[in-house]
């Protein structure tokens, strides 16, 4: 019993005594360019600003394609004449954004009315790792229907895209508000 008592003191004074302290939190730090707009410069039934450090792809069907090259993303932008098929339109949209929900925590509506501009419509921000942050779809309700969605070219991982995903979410909503139909 002596023997232990002894090792134990040794063990006790001879033991390292350094202090074990917490490691102080870390930043990521990303740094994105000013944000400028400029006009959408293509013929389309409808007009709006796209920041001036994206590419536009001009696809067939007045769709297209806002690419962000330094944060390789995109907004996919799909245009369909409203042709007696607003509900159907609609339901189609709200599809898309509800097949989400199997990878999404939560996905939050935002309603969008501009009666001046006749400019209808609502975004989705989707949190958690699904294959698309943000979506929206806007209309006039009797000729115009956009829908737009957010992708990133990598395996979604929320916490790491939440920056971008708020840089994006800006200009979404700046390409909502400068809408007009043609």
């Amino acid at each position: 019993m002596r023997n232990i008592l002894i090792l134990f003191i040794l063990a006790t004074f001879t033991s390292c005594n350094t202090d074990i302290l917490p490691k102080p939190k870390a930043y990521l730090s990303l740094e994105y360019p000013k944000k400028e707009y400029t006009n959408l410069a293509l013929e389309r039934p409808y007009y709006f600003e796209v920041l001036k450090n994206t590419k536009i792809i001009d696809e067939k069907n007045n769709w297209l394609k806002i690419i962000y090259p330094n944060i390789k993303a995109s907004i996919d932008i799909t245009y369909r004449p409203v042709e007696n098929n607003l509900n159907e339109l609609l339901t189609e949209a709200e599809k898309l954004v509800f097949k989400h929900a199997v990878k999404a925590e939560q996905i939050i509506p935002k309603d969008f009315l501009n009666p001046k501009k006749r400019v209808f419509g609502s975004l989705y921000e989707i949190t958690g790792n699904a294959a698309s942050q943000i979506q929206f779809h806007v209309t006039d309700s009797t000729h115009n229907f956009i829908k737009g969605s957010l992708y990133f070219y990598a395996k979604p991982n929320y916490d790491s895209i939440l920056p971008a995903v708020d840089y994006i979410k800006k200009d979404i909503l700046h390409i909502i508000e400068t809408l007009e139909w043609q």
